[in-house]
């Protein structure tokens, strides 16, 4: 690969300061809980959310309460475009949360009194204010709601309130109420389901055609899913019980159908309508001549993703296949070119994911990138000068590069490839872009770049961080390769305690998350999370390892996809393998090696210590699923399948049937309002255990969601995990 020839002074003295990561340092500060969970002493500093203005020269901060204008490449505060304190206190209470401009900068939408459902879904008091005549109004007022998203011709806003789709027009004050049959755990107009949220990362699920005529969404119908219900402990008499629609393993999922309602004629019809071919819907998306709305189809096994197009005067065409022997990842790598020549999409047809080239018939015309590495962003298309920008990961998966090619030359070029993580985010013209840098040991830096590459200045370089690191004991993080089961090289980060000394025996305490797709190990700043905990037990005398088995993503579809249908079998595999290389080296104490994981992570550990018992003498499993059969029907199908058609594969890697095996010391945690991995998973764990005469330890969190967060919870779990380390290792 050509090197970056550019240089970027700060960068180069930041990587001079960063050495002081490359050597343990030897001062006598002590890392605390409290310095990690309480006053978060240790966070490298981020860039405040900004956002492009359509002139490519100016970006916008909402800061302390104000949503300010800056010049990109002095950084100076040019305008001041809203101040929150000076908003009609009788209209809008309280402090804005978010923003988003219209299409023509002329308008703002302001958030406040979020108030969150799920992972990703909120309901929130939205206003509009106008730049120009600097008025407010509510959009609902009194009303908390959803979704609400300006029309491109900033006359109208569209929101979902009651599981039903209204229209605002802003001039008029008129209310279009489009759907009527919504209702709480029936019928959702607009917004996704749970599982959808989950798994597809959707939330709304309505758009706005270019010429604000249409507004296409989609309906579900949760009628016949299963429930779930949660208690919640709120200091009453009787628990607060939440029910909400879950789809498990085999059971029934909504009925998901896709509508066009027409503003000028006030009347929807139907457009995808239920298919016993398509149980899924993941994504809708307008072509850039309104004629027709682009809808994803998938199966229900999803290993076949068609694109099909419909068009707003009816009649419908097949614009894509994508199939699999295992399955189909759903992206948003979507690009339509304007005027109908054609589309940019990723797939992985090649054994890696690669950017292609498309007409609007669906057929190929080029493969615009090739090799044995995957693009990991697709960071969008200068239309005018066909330059295609994205990430790309280094063969090994470690590294992350900075790229463009030209879909009319095909000139593939390097922007940045720096040993390490490069990634941008780019002006609306592409002139300019926030350049962000790091590595396994050094903390991000936050660069303004033309395109050409050429240094602007500097935004962040958390030298404030690295000048008081200087103090403390640190132990650098060391990327490196272990064997799996099967002899694959795994990649895999080390940090040994300080003070290392390769005479001396240490335990080991290994760090797992494994599932599909997933990449902990990255030659970029505490990727793996909790750095600074692993510092501290460092700190301790502890050898921590973090490695990522097979099934991994980062190294193409062969290596990501072969545990399909046997979910924990080869994952495991690798984990106790890695185990037992790492035991085998002298400054290893093989009789004291642990393991800890969140989630797929939980489920990992826990079967670490029981299917690998004469390896691991302690295990931690935070939210762990313990049966694949109680988790939700869209991940779980996705690579097992249902569990009548692979029952091998759920029975023979479910942790709660090896419960008899259990020999080491076993923490189960689990939040008793975890949505996603429900409590039941720690409950029939803990049950079979018991049958079994097995003692073990838990720690349950009521009222805590699968993050387990707010209050002390943080810091009280981690306590908790630590002081069983040092009981236990």
């Amino acid at each position: 690969m050509r090197r970056f020839n550019h240089f970027i002074p700060s960068l180069i003295l930041l990587l001079i300061l960063a050495s002081f990561f490359h050597a343990t340092l030897y001062a006598q500060n002590e890392i605390t809980l409290e310095d990690l969970f309480v006053n978060y002493r240790y966070y490298p500093r981020r860039l405040p959310s900004f956002r492009w203005m359509k002139d490519g020269q100016h970006y916008t901060v909402l800061r302390e309460n104000k949503v300010i204008k800056y010049d990109i490449l002095t950084g100076k505060a040019v305008e001041e475009l809203l101040d929150g304190a000076l908003l009609d206190t009788t209209i809008f209470e309280g402090r804005i949360e978010s923003y988003h401009f219209s299409s023509n900068e002329k308008k703002l939408l302001l958030t406040t009194g979020s108030e969150q459902i799920y992972r990703r879904s909120k309901r929130s008091f939205f206003y509009i204010f106008d730049l120009s005549t600097k008025t407010l109004q509510a959009v609902a007022p009194g009303k908390k709601i959803r979704y609400c998203t300006f029309d491109p011709s900033a006359e109208k806003v569209a929101y979902v309130y009651e599981n039903n789709l209204f229209i605002l027009d802003l001039s008029s004050g008129a209310l279009t109420q489009i759907t009527k049959d919504g209702k709480y755990n029936a019928i959702i107009n607009g917004a996704s389901d749970w599982v959808y949220e989950e798994e597809f990362g959707i939330t709304r699920t309505f758009e706005w055609s270019p010429d604000s005529r249409y507004i296409a969404f989609m309906r579900f119908d949760e009628t016949a899913v299963p429930e779930y219900t949660m208690m919640r402990y709120e200091d009453r008499s009787y628990p607060q019980y939440v029910t909400f629609k879950y789809p498990k393993v085999g059971a029934k999922n909504s009925i998901v159908t896709v509508h066009l309602y027409d503003l000028k004629t006030d009347k929807s019809m139907p457009l995808f309508t239920k298919d016993s071919t398509y149980e899924y819907i993941p994504r809708i998306k307008w072509t850039p001549d309104a004629t027709s709305v682009c809808v994803f189809q998938m199966n229900r096994h999803q290993n076949m993703l068609q694109l099909f197009l419909y068009g707003v005067q009816g009649g419908r065409r097949l614009m894509l296949t994508e199939s699999s022997p295992y399955y189909v990842d759903i992206h948003d790598n979507l690009t339509f070119l304007s005027e109908g020549r054609g589309f940019i999409w990723t797939s992985e047809r090649d054994g890696y994911n690669h950017l292609y080239l498309y007409s609007m018939k669906g057929k190929i015309i080029s493969q615009l990138t090739t090799g044995s590495n995957e693009v990991t962003k697709v960071y969008g298309l200068d239309e005018n000068s066909g330059d295609l920008y994205y990430q790309i990961a280094s063969e090994d998966g470690l590294d992350r590069y900075l790229m463009k090619v030209n879909i009319k030359t095909h000139r593939v070029s390097t922007l940045q490839d720096h040993k390490g993580n490069n990634s941008a985010q780019f002006s609306s013209t592409f002139d300019y872009y926030i350049y962000t840098f790091s590595d396994a040991n050094t903390p991000p830096v936050y660069s303004v770049l033309q395109k050409n590459g050429r240094a602007v200045r500097v935004l962040e370089d958390n030298g404030r961080l690295l000048t008081a690191l200087q103090g403390e004991r640190l132990s650098p993080v060391r990327l490196l390769k272990v064997p799996g089961a099967d002899g694959t090289l795994l990649n895999a980060a080390i940090i040994r305690p300080v003070d290392f000394d390769s005479s001396t025996q240490y335990p080991l305490l290994m760090y797992v998350y494994g599932g599909p797709g997933s990449q902990m190990v990255q030659n970029s700043y505490s990727s793996f999370g909790n750095y600074w905990w692993y510092q501290m037990l460092a700190n301790e005398g502890y050898f921590i390892a973090i490695v990522d088995n097979r099934g991994t993503g980062g190294r193409g579809r062969t290596f990501k996809k072969m545990t399909y249908l046997q979910l924990g079998k080869y994952e495991i595999a690798d984990q106790i393998h890695a185990a037992k290389y790492l035991g085998q080296r002298s400054y290893i104490d093989a009789s004291r090696i642990g393991i800890w994981g969140w989630s797929y992570g939980g489920y990992m550990s826990s079967l670490a210590i029981l299917k690998g018992n004469d390896v691991f003498k302690m295990a931690m499993a935070v939210a762990p699923v313990t049966n694949w059969k109680w988790y939700d029907s869209i991940y779980t199908e996705r690579y097992m399948r249902t569990e009548e058609e692979n029952p091998g594969g759920y029975h023979d890697n479910s942790p709660v049937y090896f419960a008899d095996r259990l020999k080491g010391k076993y923490l189960i945690v689990h939040g008793l309002a975890d949505d996603n991995v429900h409590f039941q998973n720690s409950a029939e764990m803990t049950k079979q255990l018991i049958a079994a005469n097995k003692p073990y330890e838990t720690l349950f969190y009521p009222n805590r969601n699968h993050g387990i967060y707010g209050d002390h919870a943080r810091i009280h779990l981690f306590t908790k995990l630590t002081d069983f380390i040092h009981k236990n290792l």
